[in-house]
This record gives structure tokens, sequence and C-alpha cells, in this order.
């Protein structure tokens, strides 16, 4: 039997969410037009919003988690119709209700790790710096130029541990004054509340704001564009304002100061792909291309789908941590699109695009021919 919400409960339920707007939309298509799903499979994004105004959206279907918060249809709307925010108000519902259908199950192991141990991947708290042993890196203390937040991927993930290595590399050889905190962080907590999960997400907030307060944290450099977004624009809610910079943004500053000098030649093919929260949710799309112009014998080179409309990862919106078929990957389709202009490097600035690219280069048996690579990866192999 379908679980339907009762008309009153879902409305409001999303007016208390941020997504009363949902009642504008007039079922133009622009949304699913523009979908990363409708390159997959069919989906509409359209259809969930038409079944939220008469209370009618089923919360044990897989279509209400689809949604990776990716940002194009709000870009496309006409109407102002928040989607993202109307998607994440019914995903509280089905939280809030403990309804999660096979695919999204994984999400209650995630927040059981997330609230006992302030990481998505059950790892262990006093690990969290393990990354950082033997490079010198040192413990943020009040007076630092700035607090390097890896986030939990760059602290525990194998291949993304790589990350965390180049870019405290690279800040060490630009003379940066810089720390990290190790167990005092959290998660930042930015793709849990996009699956409905409020009050854990509130949680986490508050007690990354006491650390950063109680250790003197007044500008904060991040590797994830997740991090970045959640801190700059969602932490302010709380009635604090630190300084956010991204690492594409950091490196640009570096270089244009002249801290940091790239000599060693790069010659390969290099595309760039906008990871969603980096470009679209941010604007931040010129500075990592001009880090990668200033090296050496780089070739730039764009593919389809880039910028403004650039192709998801598919890991937002919790995605990241949600069963998707190998058939329903919009991470192979980047892939292919890399391959196709004769790109010879995929790079990018985000750990959940890092992630999907891996695995879809594996899973398309072209490891031999594109190599993925993070920004920082690349610059310190320039310097």
């Amino acid at each position: 039997m379908e679980t339907v919400t009762p008309y009153k409960e879902i409305i409001d339920v999303i007016k208390a969410n941020g997504g009363e707007s949902f009642k504008f939309c007039y079922q133009c298509g622009l949304c699913d037009a523009v979908c990363p799903w409708n390159r997959v499979r069919t989906f509409s994004m359209r259809k969930l919003i038409r079944e939220a105004t008469f209370g009618l959206t089923e919360i044990e279907g897989e279509d209400i988690w689809r949604c990776t918060t990716c940002g194009r249809c709000p870009q496309q709307c006409p109407r102002g119709v928040n989607q993202i925010e109307s998607g994440v108000s019914l995903r509280r519902i089905a939280t809030e209700y403990g309804v999660f259908p096979s695919s999204v199950r994984p999400l209650r192991t995630v927040a059981g790790s997330l609230a006992g141990k302030g990481n998505p991947m059950n790892e262990e708290r006093k690990n969290r710096a393990d990354w950082a042993e033997g490079l010198g890196v040192k413990t943020f203390t009040d007076g630092m130029e700035i607090l390097y937040f890896p986030g939990c991927y760059l602290c525990y993930d194998p291949r993304l541990k790589k990350v965390a290595v180049a870019t405290a590399g690279i800040l060490k050889k630009a003379g940066v004054d810089f720390g990290i905190l190790g167990s005092k962080e959290n998660c930042c907590g930015e793709s849990i509340r996009k699956t409905g999960d409020e009050e854990l997400f509130k949680r986490l907030a508050r007690e990354n704001i006491k650390s950063f307060i109680d250790n003197g944290v007044k500008r904060i450099l991040v590797s994830s564009p997740h991090c970045y977004h959640t801190f700059k624009n969602e932490y302010p809610e709380f009635r604090v304002n630190f300084e956010v910079v991204h690492i594409s943004m950091y490196l640009f500053e570096l270089i244009k100061e002249g801290r940091l000098e790239l000599k060693k030649e790069y010659g390969k093919k290099v595309t760039y792909h906008d990871p969603c929260y980096l470009g679209r949710h941010n604007r931040i799309y010129d500075e990592p291309r001009e880090v990668l112009r200033k090296i050496p014998c780089l070739e730039l080179i764009e593919m389809a789908d880039s910028l403004d409309d650039s192709l998801c990862c598919g890991g937002g919106g919790g995605r990241i941590w949600m069963e998707t078929p190998k058939s329903e990957r919009f991470s192979d389709i980047r892939i292919d699109q890399a391959i196709g202009i004769g790109a010879e490097v995929l790079a990018t600035s985000c750990p959940y695009c890092i992630t999907n690219f891996e695995e879809s280069r594996l899973n398309r048996g072209v490891s031999d021919i594109l190599e993925i690579k993070d920004i920082t990866e690349i610059i310190l192999e320039a310097i």
C-alpha cells in the first residue's frame, strides 16, 4: 500500500521549510528538460511538484530521493519555484516517519555514524588527522593565518587523502601559517541536511561553530564545495560569519600574490569539471581555470555541459551515500565526454566528483586513457 501524506501536513511542512513557492509552478516542464536524470531515465520533478500541490506525494517511493540538488532546475524556472527546498521538505517528512526505500536505507547507517563519530564513514574521530602524520602539519592555534578544514572524505578515504596531502604540501611550499583541528572537527552537515535530517545538521553545525570560536578561528580554507557552501551560506543562520575560502580560490590568491610559483611543465590535455556546489550554487568558475592556465605547457580544453550547464556527477543531495544502478550514473556520461574531446586528465575540485569519476573510470575500463585529478594534485606536480 502506498504511503500518502495528508494534504494539510505536507503543505504545512513544505511551507515551514522554505518550499512554499511550489504553488507557483505552472507545469511548463523546463525543470524536466534540464534535469540530469533525464539523461539516464525518465524522471519528472514537475510531477512531484504537482503532487505536492495537492498533498498527494508518495513518500515511500524513490522519486523524492533522486534530486541531487544540482541547481539546474531553479536556474531555468521562470516562476521562482524553489524545487530544492520543496524536495528537501518532502524528505524531512520521510525522515521523520523513518520511511526509506531500499536504495536509501544506507542513510540510517550514515546518520548514526555522523551522530556518534562526526563523519559519515563510521571511522573513529581520533583518527581524523591521521592523513597528516609525518607532514609537519600543526594543530591550529589562535593567531594562525588560516584553518585548513579538509572535510570527512579527505580525512578518511584512501584516494582522497592524497588530495589533503597535496593541499598541505602546497600550503607549506607557499609559506602559509596554517593548522588543522583534527578530532575537534565534525562533518559540515551539508549533505545530511539535504536528505531531510535537519536536527542532525543543526547538531553538527553547532559543535563545529563552538570548536571554531573556542580555537579562535577567523578564516577557513576548505577543499569541498559542500563545506564551502554550508560554512558560507548556511552557518550564518546561527548568527556567525567566518571568512570561508575554497582551495581553488586560495590557489589563485597565492599565485597572484607571488607566494606560489608554478615552474614545472605539465604537458597534458586537461579538462575541468565544474562541481555543482562550487559553480552553479556559488558562481566560482574562473579561479580554478585561471590556476590551471598558469601551469606551463598545460593545455586546458572544455567539455560540453560546462560552466552554468555543468553536468552533475550524481553525488549531491546525499546521493553519494545512496545506491545508483550502473546504467543510471551521470558520472559515466562525464567520463565519456572527457575522453571524447581527447582529454588525458579530468580535473575537478570536489571529493564527491572525484569519488564518482574514479568509480566510473574503472567501470568503463578507461583507466589507461584518463586520469582523475583534484587541481591541488596537478598544482603540486607543477611547483
